[in-house]
Order: structure tokens, then sequence, then C-alpha cells
């Protein structure tokens, strides 16, 4: 009985809490994004970035009202080889330096289903700002079951995008390594009180 009544608390606050817009910091523990890439026609590449932040205001009753900012570090990708990792850092890429960051900031928001929007930003990577859109889809939005943050409220997100990346001056070598890069997102965020 105590059990039920904690669960019908739990989701009339959860419920109350997004009567307006609530704002959402990343969990980077529980959030990615992977990149892959066609090599020469041989294999697909795959590498992702972490240690990334960012804050959602979601507006669950009106979603296009709802807004993105992500920022990540260039020099936190992982491809799973330190040399291909190296030359990605390198003037033939990115030309990285310390603190050097990729950035998305929505700028729209378009509602195409019950748990899915395309949302339109401004991506800027290697110094360079284009507009992308991310196909996204709402996993969940509940309170966290256990730990240290159970009965936080947490959103649950997956987008998929891709990019052209000689738009962004990183297009070295192709056609023959694919100038299309494919992302898949896949973040939670906390509400922040």
């Amino acid at each position: 009985m105590k059990s039920t009544l904690l669960a019908a608390a739990l989701i009339a606050s959860s419920t109350a809490a997004f009567a307006e817009a609530q704002k959402f910091a990343l969990d980077p523990s529980h959030s990615q994004v992977v990149f892959s890439y066609n090599h020469l026609g041989y294999s697909t590449t795959t590498g992702m970035f972490s240690g990334f932040e960012g804050e959602i205001t979601f507006d669950e009753a009106n979603p296009e009202n709802s807004s993105v900012s992500v920022s990540m570090p260039v020099k936190s990708m992982f491809t799973g080889w330190e040399a291909r990792e190296g030359h990605f850092m390198s003037e033939d890429f990115f030309g990285a330096k310390d603190g050097d960051l990729i950035t998305f900031t929505s700028t729209g928001i378009e509602v195409t289903g019950d748990k899915t929007a395309n949302i339109t930003g401004d991506l800027t990577m290697n110094g360079i700002t284009k507009a992308v859109v991310l196909a996204a889809n709402l996993n969940q939005v509940a309170p966290y079951p256990f730990g240290p943050n159970e009965g936080v409220p947490t959103a649950g997100f997956n987008a998929t995008t891709t990019v052209v990346r000689s738009d962004f001056d990183l297009g070295q070598f192709a056609p023959y390594v694919s100038d299309e890069v494919e992302i898949s997102i896949s973040i939670e965020a906390f509400q922040q009180k």
C-alpha cells in the first residue's frame, strides 16, 4: 500500500512538473554522440564523442516550444585507434586545440508525431556554422527509478542526422572516404530544481 501511494505521488508530481517548460541537464555518463562513415567502400568506421554538456528546455504540453543546446570537446573523440584520432586532430582535419568545441543550438522544432519531432539547429564545428535537422524521438519522461537520482523527473531522447563533412572544411579524402557522416545521438537528462 505504501509503495502504491509513493508511486502515485511521484506520478502526480511528475505530471504537475510538466505543466510548463522545465529545464533538464544532460547526464554525460548516459549520453552518447556516435558517428559513422564509409571507408573506401570496404568498411563502416565509427567513433564517438564524450564529455559533453548541455541543457534542454522541455515543454511537454507544447513540444514545439522546447529547445536544446549541447557542446562537446573536439578532443574527446574516440575511434578505437589512437593513430586515427591523432590524424583527425591534425591540420588535415580539425587542427584541434585544447578547449575547441563542437556545439549545437536549436532554432526550431517541428512536431511530427506523438513522440517524434524534427529539431532544426545551428551546428558549429571546425569554426563553421551550418543548419542541420535532427530527427528526434522521445523515449520517455519518468521519475528516475533508483539511486541518488531516485524520483527525479528524467527525459530520454534519441536523434539522427547526416552531415556533409566538407561543409565544415573537413572533407579530406572525399569522395573516397565518404563525405556524408551519419550521426546517432542518445541522451538522458535530469530535471533541474
